[in-house]
Order: structure tokens, then C-alpha cells, then sequence
């Protein structure tokens, strides 16, 4: 019975680890940040291991990790006196893209941009269900909020991240001149 207890656990600790790259895509996407995003990820499988015996339903292993990786990132804003709110004027930095990109890769570029304008609240809800595919309970579980709240804040975000991808600002300088083809 012990012995049984004990693989049951090491494959646990295995689907933990194997769920690296799902929590990175989404710590990413939350902080705009890599190696911030890779020590929450690390802290968060950290935290997974070391309490995996308190899991109760191994089905709900990601929405339960997700949940770690909500409130390890709730105390990095905590510790460093951010608020979720002035985070959005914070994030994300403009980085044009390599030139010689394909038009795929731009595309990739622009959508990301557009999500990392949105307010961190609904970038999370939109993360954990379009990124992570999880559902909207599981969803309300990882971020300790009600159904009717993640699914407010997917609706704000989806409809806004359209908007912003079906009407990109064109920047021009305020005083650039406007050429004339003359034959």
C-alpha cells in the first residue's frame, strides 16, 4: 500500500514537472517578463512538489498549480509595492520586431502586443483559458474569483483585443510631410 502511495506520488511530482511550460507561457504573459516569469514558474513547482500530497483531486492538478502560480505572483506585486492597477502602465515595452520577419511571426507580434495592453486582470482570465485551455471553473479556481467574474473579464478582454486588432494605430510624426509620386 505504501509502495503504491509512493509511485502514485512520483508520477504526480512528474505531471508537475512536465507542466513547466505551460506555466511559463502564462507567467509570461501576466508579468511581460522572462526571467521574472521564470522564477515564478520555478517557485511555483517548488511549492507544487513539496505540497503535492495536500491535492485532493488529481484531475484539477493544473487549475490547483495555476492557483500557486496566481498567488506567488500576487506576492511578488505585494513585496514590491505594485498594484495590479499601475502594472498596466508599466507593461509591455514596444519591441519592434527583426526585420525579415514573416508576415506570420508579425501577426504573432501585433496579437501579443495588443494582449499585453490589456489590464492585467483580464490578461490573466484570457491567458489561462485561451493559452492554458482551462475552463471557466477552473479558471475561478486558480484566481479565487467567481464564474460570472471570469466571465465578464473574458468577455472585456476578447471584445477589447479585437477592437485593438481590427483598428491599429498608424504612427506618424505629427509633422511629416506627405510625399507626392510625379512622373
Amino acid at each position: 500500500m505504501a509502495k503504491n502511495l509512493a509511485s502514485q506520488t512520483d508520477r504526480l511530482k512528474i505531471r508537475i514537472a512536465e507542466a513547466r511550460l505551460r506555466l511559463y507561457r502564462t507567467a509570461l504573459a501576466w508579468c511581460g517578463d522572462a526571467m521574472l516569469a521564470d522564477d515564478l514558474v520555478q517557485e511555483t513547482l517548488v511549492t507544487a512538489i513539496e505540497k503535492c500530497t495536500q491535492l485532493r483531486d488529481v484531475e484539477r492538478l493544473f487549475p490547483w498549480m495555476f492557483k500557486i502560480l496566481n498567488n506567488k505572483w500576487y506576492r511578488h506585486l505585494q513585496k514590491n509595492k505594485i498594484s495590479a492597477d499601475t502594472l498596466d502602465d508599466e507593461f509591455p515595452s514596444e519591441e519592434p520586431s527583426p526585420s525579415g520577419q514573416c508576415q506570420e511571426l508579425e501577426l504573432v507580434a501585433q496579437v501579443r502586443r495588443a494582449v499585453s495592453t490589456l489590464p492585467i486582470k483580464e490578461r490573466q482570465v484570457l491567458s489561462l483559458v485561451d493559452l492554458d485551455e482551462l475552463s471557466y471553473c477552473e479558471v475561478a479556481i486558480a484566481l479565487d474569483i467567481p464564474i460570472g467574474t471570469v466571465m465578464s473579464r473574458l468577455h472585456r478582454a476578447r471584445k477589447q483585443l479585437l477592437n485593438k486588432l481590427d483598428n491599429p494605430r498608424i504612427e506618424t510624426e505629427p509633422n511629416s510631410k506627405h510625399l507626392y509620386r510625379v512622373k
